[in-house]
């Protein structure tokens, strides 16, 4: 095996919300890219634990930190855990975002806070926990994980702390470079999706795919390798920047 395998060797992440779907792609993903890994979530965590064994069994370094990424007394014990299991965090990846699509007249107070706390305080919280230590290596890089919805004014507050997610990254761009880049990706439709959108919508993915110039829905490794390259040298210059990967999807056509 050349170093090249192994781009991310001797840097250590943090991936939240990582006990399944897109986060738990994206560190294992991590992992297999030489990082040693954290990996949170608050409400799953067996899973989570096999998360972390199944990146233990490839050979690679991983923990686990149970947290709830709303609260900043949690979050720096999580920090600390980290750092003494695995060392400074280099890496930080903002996995956690719960969904939401009910009509603004008929959302429950606390589905808004709970919506608009875990996608847009906890990035706040845990970059104010993690940049110092970047800075101090001189070197960072920061993953926040928006949405397609972030387009659209009918997804409620789920749209609304996706969109708000890509100016929070473009402002946190302009404070912590050059050390440390700070990025979005925004995928589209999934094709692995566990969200029940078709509770909302029935015909929501078909009519995706049908809108879409490519034809297809992204996949979750597509997602996980442009973290990694995200991470790269190839993209030292990228920063402030939401990434679409939606297949087209998002194209103005009017």
């Amino acid at each position: 095996m050349n170093k090249n395998d192994k781009p991310l060797k001797g840097k250590v992440a943090l991936v939240t919300g990582a006990a399944r779907n897109l986060p738990a792609v994206i560190a294992r993903e991590l992992a297999a890219s030489g990082a040693a890994v954290a990996v949170n979530d608050i409400t799953a965590e067996e899973e989570l634990r096999k998360v972390a064994a199944a990146i233990q069994e490839e050979g690679d370094r991983a923990t686990v930190v149970i947290a709830d990424v709303c609260r900043r007394d949690q979050l720096e014990e999580m920090v600390a855990q980290v750092k003494s299991a695995l060392g400074t965090i280099d890496i930080l990846v903002n996995g956690v975002g719960p969904f939401a699509l009910e009509p603004f007249l008929e959302l429950p107070e606390e589905t808004w806070d709970r919506v608009m706390d875990a996608n847009l305080k906890a990035v706040y919280l845990l970059t104010q926990l993690v940049a110092p230590g970047m800075k101090e290596k001189g070197w960072g890089r920061i993953i926040n994980i928006s949405a397609g919805s972030a387009d659209l004014r009918n997804h409620s507050v789920y749209g609304l702390a996706k969109s708000a997610l890509r100016f929070l990254t473009q402002s946190l761009a302009l404070e912590l470079g050059p050390a440390i880049t700070v990025n979005a990706i925004s995928p589209g439709q999934i094709a692995e999706s566990a969200l029940d959108i078709s509770a909302y919508d029935p015909t929501f993915v078909e009519r995706a795919i049908n809108y879409t110039p490519t034809g297809q829905l992204v996949t979750r490794r597509e997602i996980a390798r442009m973290v990694i390259l995200l991470c790269s040298p190839a993209f030292d210059s990228v920063t402030g920047e939401s990434i679409r990967m939606d297949g087209g999807w998002s194209i103005p056509r009017w």
